[in-house]
């Protein structure tokens, strides 16, 4: 089944329901990163999530920011998303391995840790992003989500997110969001269905993995409710747009002193993509012409 997104409404427009299946994915950031079974778990959450949320934005260049930062022993993650479908994202310990968890499965919240924060900065493409944090209540990522929409967005939600990790690598992976928008929130009875028939359900991935798509599923949980699914959907991939060239352009800020150094003692130098873990070269030629870039830039300011 391809990575995609799919959108739908339901009661009148009143519930905004958003899937996204992010299974090959989230097995290129495992493969890219070297994650563990618990890493691949909680990047692969987390950049469903950034998708989710990205897919109610405007404009094309729109993009969203998740970076959790628990006292756990994963460290922080950090996921960039945009509305075009393109996600990456990395973890500042990929190697953390635990035990499962007490309900046999793999222990996200441990690993990611209770006490903490989510940071969320919204890129509408043009003016200041839009920034908001809020603590973490699980390290579970859905929940916490969850927690930043309905305490920093003011979005009744329902969401849940999953990722299944097998001996061959990802199986299944992805997540679902249920809004709440303004004409329907003060239906309580609404909100309270929603949660009702969202938890019933054994998890995401086991949807997945037993072959249900986007549409079924919305129509299992919704489709009582005057269900509308959009006909476009829209693929979503890994993608960084990292290059040797703004590699270059990034080694050009160091300046002329440390350039030289680089030149001096390692004849060259080498950078790594934190997002995408992409290992670029560059030797004495290249620093060279940097420092005399940057003299050119020099002399032309002094004129």
């Amino acid at each position: 089944m391809a990575d995609q997104l799919i959108r739908a409404t339901a009661a009148g427009g009143g519930i905004r329901v958003v899937g996204v299946i992010t299974t090959k994915l989230t097995e290129v950031a495992r493969q890219r990163h070297q994650l563990s079974y618990v890493a691949t778990a909680a990047l692969g959450r987390t950049m469903a999530a950034g998708l989710l949320l990205a897919s109610s934005m405007k404009r094309p260049q729109s993009r969203v920011n998740i970076r959790v930062k628990g006292d756990g022993p994963l460290g922080g993650i950090l996921v960039d998303a945009g509305l075009d479908g393109t996600v990456r994202g990395y973890v500042d310990n990929p190697a953390v391995e635990l035990p499962p968890n007490a309900m046999g499965k793999l222990d996200v919240g441990t690993a990611v840790g209770r006490q903490g924060y989510v940071y969320v900065v919204r890129d509408i493409g043009y003016g200041y992003p839009y920034s908001s944090t809020v603590e973490l209540v699980s390290g579970e990522i859905g929940e916490d989500i969850t927690h930043y929409l309905a305490t920093s967005e003011q979005t009744a939600s329902a969401l849940t997110l999953g990722v299944y990790v097998g001996s061959n690598g990802v199986e299944a992976a992805g997540g679902l969001l249920l809004q709440i928008l303004p004409r329907a929130a003060e239906d309580l009875g609404m909100v309270t269905t929603l949660e009702q028939r969202l938890s019933s359900l054994t998890g995401f991935t086991p949807l997945l993995r037993a072959n249900k798509t986007l549409p079924q599923i919305f129509e299992d949980l919704v489709g009582d409710m005057d269900l509308t699914i959009l006909p476009e959907s829209q693929l979503v991939r890994f993608h960084c747009p990292c290059s040797f060239d703004r590699m270059l352009s990034a080694l050009k800020m160091l300046g002329e002193d440390e350039l030289q150094d680089m030149i001096e003692k390692d004849n060259g130098a080498e950078a790594t993509c934190h997002f995408c873990n992409e290992i670029y070269h560059t030797n004495s030629d290249h620093l060279a012409q940097l420092i005399a870039d940057l003299q050119q830039d020099r002399q032309k300011a002094n004129r």
